[in-house]
């Protein structure tokens, strides 16, 4: 381990005509795997250009791939910073650089759009602070690919390996953070653009509770990353309640719950503070009846309103 790192585990990458060497790719201390997807035989477009006069210049890669993701719960980093230690140890490993870009060098939108990445919220892309490089092993037989992205609470990495490799991708440890929402970021971004809003069925209040508990909210995640892919929206997080208690109550509840919703999506996941506000409706807006208990329990929700889509 190099003096200063922050390595306690490593990927361990095996090429098939080097069985005795080992590239070791020393990941942060604090990285986490939050998704981890094997195929045994498989096809793969990688990049090794920018995307550029519509479109994308890649490589096709067969053989077995390993595709990784791992989320870092640290503040103020860089993509250049996780990304630059990464890279110098492919360099010293005899691998040719391909492709090294930034956001905006890439192609920004569209370059993200026409690569693969893991879904949501096991890998999140910051739209305007991500980096990516792709590299061939020193005998050209196999490629490999690193997307890393920042945001203020949090990083990600992707690692995806494509081509012949005579072992499966190791990690240890590997625990898994969050598991991946059932509404994908197709579901929701087509709910909001074509109904203008959308319930977040995974967030629920007890009776009296306004404060998010610390269990993760896949659905933050992924609405997090539907607002860094659509940067002109600005919404609405609106709490409701049942009719438990008098309506100025209830309105302070609903209020509470929805600031609370707000702040997690500021704090976690470095959504602009500008572009989401927290309102409060109480009870005055039921979707079931208040004369049952699984009707009250509908009625105590928090919902996205999709209010604009101003620069």
């Amino acid at each position: 381990m190099r003096a200063g790192g922050l390595c306690v585990f490593c990927l361990a990458l095996w090429i098939l005509a080097l069985p005795s060497q080992a590239l070791d790719l020393n990941l942060p201390q604090n990285a986490k795997q939050t998704a981890a997807r094997d195929s045994v035989f498989d096809g793969v477009s990688v990049p090794v250009g920018p995307f550029q006069n519509g479109t994308l210049e890649t490589r096709q890669f067969e053989g077995q791939v390993t595709r990784r993701a791992y989320r870092i719960n640290a503040a103020g980093l860089t993509a250049l910073q996780i990304l630059a230690p990464l890279r110098d140890q492919l360099d010293a490993a005899g691998y040719e650089i391909l492709l090294d870009c930034d956001q905006i060098s890439c192609g920004g939108y569209d370059f993200r759009f026409n690569i693969e990445v893991l879904p949501a919220p096991n890998m999140y892309v910051n739209i305007r602070a991500f980096r990516y490089l792709t590299a061939l092993d020193p005998l050209g037989q196999s490629a490999i690919t690193l997307l890393v992205s920042a945001a203020d609470s949090a990083s990600y990495i992707q690692i995806i390996h494509a081509g012949v490799l005579t072992k499966s991708l190791e990690l240890t440890p590997a625990t898994p953070q969050e598991v991946a929402p059932d509404t994908p970021l197709d579901g929701m971004a087509n709910q909001l653009a074509v109904r203008g809003h959308y319930v977040l069925s995974g967030i629920n209040f007890p009776v009296g509770i306004t404060s998010l508990s610390d269990a993760p909210a896949p659905e933050l995640a992924v609405l997090a990353a539907l607002m860094s892919e659509r940067p002109n929206w600005k919404l609405a997080i609106v709490g409701h309640t049942d009719t438990s208690g008098g309506l100025e109550a209830n309105l302070s509840v609903s209020r509470a719950r929805a600031q609370s919703v707000r702040a997690r999506l500021i704090e976690k996941y470095a959504v602009d503070p500008a572009r989401v506000d927290a309102h409060a409706v109480g009870y005055l807006a039921p979707r079931a009846s208040n004369l049952t208990e699984d009707g009250r329990t509908a009625n105590r929700r928090v919902e996205v309103i999709v209010v604009s889509e101003d620069g």
